[in-house]
């Protein structure tokens, strides 16, 4: 169940939205039974939900209504989240998010979820731009600027926008397995997105790996281990295989060499780095296992037509300039 306040994000709902009703649409046909009875509430006494793009939805109604069990809670809010005040609201999450099996936050409703004393004692993430704000606010919260979700015993939170459907494709993967969240993630076309600092990888860049376990296991490894000299024969090494039969295998499932993958891996994160960071060209390359940023930039000019210093430049006319 997602619970929205005025005036949210709509794509923090409609975003993990879709992977549930995409989860039920995958589980149809089948003799299982639909995973998901998704259901929208409003914080609002009308029921609805207005949205900062002007989109207002009706909801099923106020949360006070809910009657049933609730597995899944998920809060969604919008830039004024910080600000939210609502206590009995507050009291409801405290009384209702224990009945739950998990409760958790999209972007900005992370500051929801701490007013209502959930996050307190725990690691969370919210939106980049907004997580000193949070640090402050609630010091007793462990803040992850840089992780996409972070899981903190029962309790999920999520980065910013996009970050949404990477947790639900998590909770998704959690309950049905990898190859249903794999499915989902190639029907939305989403691909990878990794935090600058940890590599992590979601759920959806396993959508670019063969569906076997082993190779999946390989995706989030490489992520990990980006500053490590990635050759074939640790790689190979890694997987209990021949150098050249790993290459082999590799390729043909993959339809690139294992050398490809790596520099596309480490490509993505030092893309994310810029984007989200404020750490220098030399520490970015050496994270990333470029080597040098000198190797870095010849790696960008190469695939995006950029350096990373003009890559960087397009976007420093937004919010991150004023982290």
């Amino acid at each position: 169940m997602f619970v929205g306040t005025e005036k949210m994000v709509e794509i923090d709902l409609l975003g993990p939205l879709q992977v549930f009703q995409m989860a039920n649409e995958a589980a149809e046909g089948s003799s299982i039974p639909l995973p998901y009875a998704i259901s929208v509430v409003s914080t609002h006494t009308s029921g609805r939900i207005a949205g900062e793009c002007g989109i207002e939805i009706a909801s099923k109604g106020h949360y006070s209504q809910v009657a049933s069990p609730i597995d899944t809670l998920l809060v969604v809010a919008g830039k004024d989240a910080p600000e939210f005040e609502d206590q009995a609201f507050f009291s409801w999450l405290r009384t209702t998010s224990p009945e739950a099996r998990r409760t958790g936050s999209i972007c900005v409703g992370a500051f929801v979820l701490a007013a209502a004393g959930l996050l307190s004692g725990r690691k969370a993430a919210t939106h980049w731009a907004y997580a000193q704000n949070l640090r402050e606010k609630y010091p007793d919260t462990e803040v992850d600027a840089e992780s996409i979700w972070v899981k903190s015993e029962d309790v999920y939170t999520s980065a910013g926008v996009c970050a949404g459907i990477d947790l639900a494709l998590a909770l998704v993967e959690e309950d049905l397995g990898s190859k249903i969240a794999l499915h989902i993630a190639r029907m939305m076309v989403v691909f990878l997105k990794r935090p600058g600092g940890q590599q992590q990888f979601s759920v959806a860049l396993k959508a670019q790996m063969p569906a076997g376990k082993s190779f999946a296991d390989l995706a989030a490894w490489v992520a990990q281990n980006l500053d490590k000299p990635l050759s074939v024969e640790l790689l190979s090494d890694h997987m209990a295989m021949s150098p050249r039969n790993f290459a082999r295998v590799f390729r043909e499932e993959t339809g690139v060499t294992p050398a490809r993958y790596v520099r596309q891996a480490r490509m993505d994160a030092a893309r994310i780095m810029l984007e989200q960071t404020r750490r220098s060209m030399d520490e970015i390359a050496a994270l990333c296992g470029f080597g040098s940023d000198e190797v870095m930039r010849r790696a960008f000019v190469d695939e995006m037509g950029v350096s990373p210093v003009q890559y960087r430049a397009a976007f420093e006319t937004g919010p991150l300039q004023q982290r």
